[in-house]
C-alpha cells in the first residue's frame, strides 16, 4: 500500500463518517481500527477525521485544493474496497 503515502500530495482532509453500532458500518470501524495509524504514520500533518454519529451512513470525503470535495457510500463495503476507495479518491485528486 505505497499509495497511502502519497494521500498528503494530493487530499488535503479525509473525512470518515459511520454510526457506532449500525452493522451498515462495521467494516468501516473496522477499517478505521487496522488502517488509522498507518495512515497517519505515513501522512502525519493529513487531516484524518473521524466523526460518529448514531443513523448515519458510513461515508469516505475527501477534500481537494480550492474546496473542492469527493464523497463514496461506503455501506455494503468490505474493508478492502473501502481502502481501494480512498486509494481512488487519491488518484482522482492528482487529475483536479
Amino acid at each position: 500500500m505505497a499509495w497511502m503515502g502519497q494521500l498528503s500530495k494530493t487530499i488535503k482532509e479525509v473525512r470518515l463518517l459511520f454510526c457506532q453500532t449500525s452493522p451498515a458500518s462495521s467494516s468501516t470501524r473496522a477499517f478505521i481500527e487496522k488502517n488509522y495509524k498507518d495512515l497517519k504514520k505515513a501522512n502525519p500533518k493529513l487531516p484524518i477525521l473521524i466523526r460518529e454519529c448514531s443513523g448515519t451512513e458510513p461515508q469516505l470525503w475527501a477534500r481537494y485544493d480550492m474546496g473542492v470535495e469527493r464523497g463514496i457510500r461506503l455501506e455494503g463495503m468490505s474493508e478492502t474496497q473501502i481502502s481501494k476507495a480512498l486509494e481512488d479518491l487519491a488518484k482522482a485528486g492528482s487529475s483536479l
